[in-house]
């Protein structure tokens, strides 16, 4: 019998909702998880957790997109979320954001087409008195300026090249 990718999801969404619980307290975890194993969360995959919570797939849905860290289209291996509250305006985010874009060659809400770098803007990261502030998955990084944004991409490709090589080799 042939096993499909959606097979392998539903099973898994099932095992996250035994161990994680099935309350509705356990929809983000679940959510997150599932995310982090697909890169987004798919209309299907928020179906199976529908029902593997006894819950309606429009809850499932309002949760996902509400949250900005949550999304139903893939994103890049590295998600660069700038802040853009009026503390970290204040201290120059848009001369970051132009920065950034003309490193990667993309804008705000676009990811690079070999799928490493996705930007996007986010609303807090609670670092209002160290801005300019610049999540990367999720590492922070404080007081950025335009100087420092190659260095950060930098450190980003080298460690994806550093996965990839692994990946190769069977690591």
């Amino acid at each position: 019998m042939l096993v499909t990718e959606r097979d392998r999801m539903k099973d898994q969404i099932y095992a996250l909702a035994d161990q994680l619980g099935r309350e509705r307290s356990s929809l983000i975890p679940i959510l997150q998880e599932v995310q982090k194993a697909y890169a987004q969360v798919s209309s299907f995959a928020m179906q199976v957790i529908a029902d593997a919570l006894g819950i309606h797939p429009v809850e499932v849905n309002s949760v996902v997109s509400f949250y900005s860290f949550l999304h139903t289209e893939p994103k890049g291996r590295f998600v660069l979320r700038l802040c853009r509250t009026i503390s970290c305006l204040m201290n120059h985010t848009e001369k970051v954001a132009k920065q950034l874009e003309n490193e990667l060659g993309i804008k705000f809400g676009e990811t690079t087409p070999d799928g490493k770098f996705s930007l996007e803007y986010t609303n807090c990261l609670g670092m209002c008195d160290q801005g300019p502030a610049l999540l990367i998955n999720d590492q922070i990084y404080t007081h950025v300026t335009p100087d420092k944004v190659h260095g950060l991409i930098e450190e980003c490709r080298s460690v994806f090249g550093v996965h990839a090589m692994q990946q190769k080799e069977g690591h």
